[in-house]
């Protein structure tokens, strides 16, 4: 199924994924807008706990529609616990979503409010799925962290990957990328809204826990630019609620 033809523009773009992806139109698609007055205080939501092992950082792929930074997964060294979590969830990948200029290009919206760029941290459960593949298709199987980034001051552990994208500038292109720290990616609150959704582009399946970090981190508009020599815009707009709860 991944293999279908599809893009973010054009006559296969994401108002056309339906037809390829039925699931496109399903009933907990992502991403989403957050309307901060209908989000629901959740007192049973506790803190992230988040641990990294830097050996597990191993690569950087372009994979076409974006680059990923790819993680070994073989054991709970990277993972993500508690908040809406239940057991541990391992590090996979990370990846941005962006848009062609610096006025736009996050999945998720705040208040109908758009952001520069959103980071997401790709974790699947392994206390209950062997691998990410066995994990990709179940409810429970996903959880992804967003981190929103806004045009501001340059950002020195961004640069870190923006250096690197010119020698995996086409389709396949696959470079060494060693120790990277995930964590000077994420801005010094770990406040989040949570929600089930989505994987933001095909397969969209529904397995996905959403945690959406309220605080952005910085981008410039020149390390921006270096993004679109991958893809000049990979975003999918905000898709209905249809019922569920955003909780905080």
């Amino acid at each position: 199924m991944a293999s279908l033809n599809w893009s973010y523009q054009g006559s296969n773009g994401p108002d056309q994924w339906h037809k390829l992806y039925p699931i496109a139109n399903g009933k907990q698609q992502s991403p989403i807008d957050i309307i901060t007055k209908k989000v629901k205080k959740d007192p049973s939501l506790g803190h992230l706990q988040l641990t990294w092992n830097l050996s597990t950082c191993k690569e950087i792929v372009n994979v076409g529609h974006s680059f990923h930074v790819i993680f070994e997964d073989k054991d709970n060294r990277s993972v993500v616990t508690g908040g809406p979590l239940t057991g541990n969830y391992r590090l996979n990948q990370f990846h941005f979503h962006w848009g062609q200029t610096d006025d736009y290009g996050s999945e998720h919206t705040v208040d109908g409010a758009k952001y520069a760029s959103e980071l997401h941290l790709v974790y699947w459960n392994s206390d209950k799925y062997s691998s990410f593949a066995e994990a990709l298709d179940k409810p429970d199987g996903l959880a992804a962290i967003a981190v929103f980034l806004t045009v501001g001051s340059h950002n020195e552990h961004l640069q870190e990957i923006v250096k690197v994208l010119d020698s995996i500038k086409t389709k396949g292109k696959k470079a060494p990328f060693t120790n990277f720290d995930p964590s000077t990616l994420l801005p010094g609150s770990l406040e989040y809204w949570t929600y089930h959704g989505s994987l933001t582009h095909p397969p969209l399946l529904e397995s996905v826990t959403w945690i959406i970090l309220k605080e952005p981190i910085t981008i410039s508009s020149e390390q921006l630019a270096q993004f679109r020599n991958i893809t000049l815009t990979n975003h999918r707009l905000p898709q209905p609620l249809k019922g569920r709860q955003v909780r905080t």
